[in-house]
């Protein structure tokens, strides 16, 4: 009787140590997809979204929703139009801010 007791203990223990360490699915990936190289007019972003690398997601993410229809578009942070649109939202931004 002890010694079925002993491994049924024992097997129990070696599958939750197998499982502590598994990451959860949903947050392995990025959240991008697909990036558009497109430019988009700041007059009609509700809101600019950065997203840093991660060791979940390699890649710096910038995801910017549409007022009109609440649409979110993945944009290309190495692209020259978005680094300007980048700008032009922090100075926007600073001259808000007292």
């Amino acid at each position: 009787m002890k010694q079925s007791a002993i491994l049924i203990f024992c097997l129990i223990v070696l599958t939750l140590s197998g499982i502590q360490g598994m990451p959860h699915a949903r947050t392995v990936r990025c959240v991008c997809i697909t990036i558009r190289n497109q430019p988009v007019n700041p007059r009609s972003l509700e809101k600019l979204e950065i997203i840093p690398a991660s060791q979940f997601c390699p890649h710096v993410e910038i995801i910017a929703t549409v007022k009109k229809t609440k649409e979110r578009r993945c944009l290309n942070p190495e692209s020259k139009a978005v680094k300007n649109l980048l700008k032009a939202f922090s100075k926007e931004r600073s001259k808000r801010s007292p």
